[in-house]
């Protein structure tokens, strides 16, 4: 029996799949009928898929079953190969945490209280804002407050 795919290596076949057959993101969301944002983490091995969504995807891009079956194996999510990401998209969010983090903090604290928003029960969208001085990106993180409690 063979090991189970790495995740890193199932989602550059997954990515190279989908760019031959000229599907988008959002079409294989629909197919599977999950969220875009969970659909493209999942896909990028950052959640597990249940069996029916792997099996669904691999037969829309034609994974082989070592694919499917890193796509239903848990990960270890939010680790990246170096600490500080050098991709402009995903460095900007790193630095607007930087930068921004605490102040994003006090107001969760003074608004909420004590806590913390949750990443598990946690919507994320990315909509185009028209704007005259050039489209604005919007990115809203929709999370459940999480009260620490004693």
């Amino acid at each position: 029996m063979t090991a189970i795919m790495d995740k890193s290596e199932a989602t550059k076949h997954i990515v190279s799949q989908r760019i031959r057959k000229k599907l988008t993101w959002r079409e294989i969301a629909e197919e599977i009928g999950k969220p875009l944002a969970w659909t493209i983490a999942a896909l990028h091995g950052q959640h597990p898929m249940p069996e029916a969504d792997a099996r669904g995807v691999g037969a829309l891009l034609d994974l082989d079953e070592a694919v499917i079956e890193s796509l239903r194996t848990q990960p270890y999510r939010g680790t990246f190969d170096n600490p500080i990401p050098s991709d402009p998209t995903i460095y900007r969010f790193y630095e607007a945490l930087t930068v921004y983090g605490p102040a994003i903090k006090e107001m969760i604290h003074e608004e909420f209280g004590d806590g913390i928003m949750s990443a598990i029960n946690f919507t994320l969208t990315v909509d185009r804002r028209p704007d005259p001085d050039g489209d604005r990106v919007v990115v809203t993180f929709d999370g459940k407050f999480l009260d620490y409690r004693f």
